[in-house]
């Protein structure tokens, strides 16, 4: 079955810097496109990033662009989020998933497989 699992995640000072990544399994991984997003408590789930099959191009949520990067290792089955510049608002739990296209999406009803998510907390 396909497995995605986020790592990476953890207690940052606002300004800091983290690199999430999510490994792949039971899934062509590089013919798909993949994507994050996050939730933060009380809020809905927001699109943060998303990369196509062979990492050519990528769309970027208002909030993070500039600051975050998207990349993704098809040889080792691995997505990446380069997290830059973090801010408070930047808290939530960051997660991984997969597209059953080679086309890079921000609408998460396109996606049909989830990680777990993992905590990222930016401290003030």
């Amino acid at each position: 079955q396909v497995q995605l699992v986020e790592s990476g995640g953890g207690l940052v000072q606002a300004g800091g810097f983290l690199r999430l990544s999510c490994a792949a399994s039971g899934l062509t991984f590089s013919s798909k496109a993949m994507g994050w997003f996050r939730q933060a408590p009380g809020k809905e789930r927001e699109f943060v990033s998303s990369i196509n099959w062979k990492g050519s191009s990528t769309l970027y949520g208002d909030s993070v662009k500039g600051r975050f990067t998207i990349s993704r290792d098809n040889a080792k089955n691995t997505l990446y989020l380069q997290m830059n510049s973090l801010k408070p608002e930047d808290t939530a739990i960051y997660y991984c998933a997969a597209r059953n296209s080679q086309f890079a999406d921000s609408d998460a009803g396109w996606y049909f497989a989830w990680g777990q998510g993992t905590q990222v907390t930016v401290s003030s």
